[in-house]
């Protein structure tokens, strides 16, 4: 059986000559996935057939009875504690020994009713230790003592599905969200509360993908939901299992597919909690020695060698596609898996660094397979790979030697942004923002932001505040004249719209960025005194009219319309028109939109002229408008056209425009001339 991951020829690489050199690892790299393939499999059977552990290991109903199975290689005993055995070993639930590490117990159905709480004891030479089940489906946590423990369930109802999974956009625009943080209250949400409130919301305002974050179960909420615990577990504090497929089933009702974080870098080194020395030693699931943690994120990191681990992984993929209709998963921590340096201080200036001995082979190898088991069972859906390292390939296809990610994110634009808020705006290079931009490879398919949750997390600040600071408290109503209030305004709308506009194939936007959340991300612990105020979302500032930030939401859904109207921005790519650094103006066009900004902050153009297509043209969108917080000094519709000028027999056909300072403007070309 082959399973196409050996590329053929490189011709796949012509797009990129630097490449060539680095075919053989390429191929190298086929071969190695294709034999770990038949490894797994036995050439027996699919690789989405391989990828169903969680349909033989935990706890399943068999026929009338329940049989529990579980991978602790190590092991001498497991016993199954629960309620009814007042939390003590009996020989009625002690696991018998498999093949291959594995451990079996059937039980009558009396043994384990719905809402039961159960755990395992684990016995090894030497030691023993209380565990919850690697593939539980449901953890609690007991408000009072603060223990975690697997649960039984069984409601009698099982979920009724209601709607079909939307097909996937021409181009992903996303609502990063975090369901606890959502809510006004300094209170964790919950899954209904996130359904009935903020789809609403992201469905307005003209998003087409809702990205979950923290959704799998972790004990620390502190975390954001990037030490995951319990791999096959919706997180309880949110909700129910049914109260989250409710979330994403409501979601597909108005349209909106859904995409959640998946944490396969690393894992919480809890031990109870966790899969930390799960069967008492310190490599079932993870390397041994320093090899298996994490130097920055204190963390355990999985061996992608060990087929036992594969078949976890592999699994987790596909659990979530079957059990919850997600339709794909943005991939944590990429970077850090790609390479045994997990790419801390690395500036990744060239192409051996993706291709040398500090590369971890195993990892690319799974990414492989896991995006060839999740586009099997789905072909639909969609895989997004967050890494900064640019490493090639991520987001090319499998046949071609590439790790077949739909999507990467332009981290580096992000970057960019935060860069230059270092400096004064009048001093940016628009050479270098434009570079920044527009910058991508062919061969992949990526997702610009102008910033994510990562800038706001605590110690950090949000794209406005660092344009506003301390005017985020005293000067944001309609009434300001602050000057420090406009600039910020202006430039959060002008950045916006260039990230947008030359986005590669999609777009995202942490929840509230969009209207200017004032302040950063804090969730509670010890250091805050353990206090949510910082882990809440202020929706009130958004739904005042009197308030600026009415405007920065008006903006970015006229921003989304524009995107989704012009659908055929997707299908072409940026082309620089004009740059000059001494006026402070970039133009350039996509699709038949023509971008102008005017990044000066005092000089204003009345007639500005750009070579350009002849023709008419109209203004489709300006961050001037009054209702984006704008002065209105340009005319919404607005038709120009371009007039000859004749050098000789050459002809030069050009747009002359009136470009406020500080402003941005998109013409769309309805008409040659």
């Amino acid at each position: 059986m082959s399973f196409g991951f050996i590329p053929n020829a490189p011709a796949s690489l012509a797009a990129d000559v630097w490449l060539q050199p680095y075919w053989p690892v390429l191929r190298r790299r086929g071969l190695q996935v294709e034999a770990l393939g038949r490894r797994l499999t036995g050439g027996r059977q699919s690789l989405a057939d391989f990828a169903s552990g969680h349909e033989y290991f935990g706890l399943h109903r068999d026929g009338a009875d329940w049989v529990f199975r579980e991978w602790a290689p190590n092991a001498t005993a497991v016993t199954v504690l629960c309620e009814r055995s007042g939390w003590q070993e009996t020989a009625a639930l002690r696991l018998r020994p498999l093949a291959d590490g594995q451990w079996e117990g059937r039980f009558a159905a009396a043994q384990f009713g719905h809402g039961a709480l159960y755990r395992l004891r684990l016995h090894w030479d030497g030691g023993q230790g209380d565990r919850i089940p690697a593939y539980a489906r449901r953890v609690v946590q007991d408000p009072h003592t603060g223990i975690f423990n697997a649960q039984v369930w069984e409601p009698e109802q099982p979920y009724a599905w209601r709607h079909a999974t939307p097909p996937p956009p021409p181009a992903v625009l996303i609502y990063e969200s975090h369901v606890g943080m959502a809510l006004e209250e300094a209170r964790v949400g919950t899954y209904r509360e996130f359904q009935a409130q903020m789809l609403p919301r992201i469905h307005a305002a003209g998003y087409n993908t809702v990205q979950l974050m923290a959704v799998l179960e972790h004990p620390y909420y502190g975390s954001f939901g990037y030490h995951v615990s319990s791999y096959f577990a919706a997180s309880s504090r949110f909700g129910t299992p049914e109260e989250l497929k409710s979330l994403v089933d409501a979601a597909h009702g108005l349209g909106l597919r859904v995409v959640i974080d998946l944490v396969h870098s690393h894992t919480v080194r809890n031990e109870t909690e966790g899969l930390a020395r799960f069967d008492g030693t310190a490599t079932q699931y993870f390397h041994a020695g320093a090899r298996g943690e994490h130097p920055a994120w204190g963390s355990c990191c999985f061996d992608y060698a060990k087929p036992g681990v594969l078949h976890f992984l592999l699994s987790n993929c596909r659990f979530w596609l079957d059990e919850f209709r997600v339709d794909g998963f943005r991939f944590d921590g990429v970077t850090s898996m790609l390479y045994h340096h997990h790419g801390l201080g690395q500036a990744f200036g060239s192409y051996a660094e993706y291709f040398g001995d500090q590369v971890d082979d195993d990892a690319v190898a799974y990414l492989t397979l896991a995006n060839a088991v999740i586009h099997s069972v789905r072909p639909d859906a969609t895989t997004i790979a967050e890494d900064v390292s640019g490493m090639p390939g991520l987001a090319a296809p499998q046949s071609g030697g590439g790790v077949g990610f739909d999507y990467r994110l332009a981290m580096g634009v992000t970057d960019m942004w935060f860069r230059l808020l270092d400096e004064p705006d009048e001093a940016w290079s628009l050479g270098q923002v434009w570079h920044e931009l527009a910058n991508r490879r062919r061969d992949e398919r990526v997702i610009s932001y102008a910033e994510c949750h990562d800038q706001a997390i605590v110690g950090g600040q949000t794209l406005i505040f660092r344009l506003i600071r301390e005017g985020m408290y005293d000067a944001m109503h309609r009434g300001s004249t602050s000057l420090v209030v406009d600039r910020g305004m202006a430039l959060h709308k002008i950045i916006r719209l260039a990230t947008a506009v030359t986005a590669g194939d999609g777009y995202l936007n942490f929840m509230g960025n969009e209207f200017g959340h004032p302040e950063w991300i804090d969730f509670p612990r010890e250091g805050n005194q353990w206090s949510l105020q910082h882990a809440r979302r202020q929706w009130s500032l958004r739904d005042d009219t009197h308030l600026r930030y009415a405007a920065l939401a008006a903006f970015d859904v006229a921003l989304l319309t524009l995107l989704r109207e012009t659908g055929l921005i997707w299908r072409a790519r940026p082309q620089r028109l004009y740059i000059s650094e001494a006026d402070r103006v970039l133009a350039f066009e996509r699709a038949g939109l023509y971008v102008f900004v005017n990044l000066h902050p005092t000089q204003s153009y009345s007639d500005y002229a750009v070579e350009t297509l002849p023709g008419d043209y109209v203004l489709v969108l300006d961050t001037d408008q009054p209702e984006f917080g704008g002065f209105a000094r340009l005319r919404t519709g607005q038709r120009h056209t371009t007039t000859a000028h004749c050098a000789g027999s050459v002809r030069h056909d050009r747009l002359h425009l009136y470009l406020p300072a500080r402003t941005a403007l998109v013409l769309q070309r309805r008409c040659p001339g």
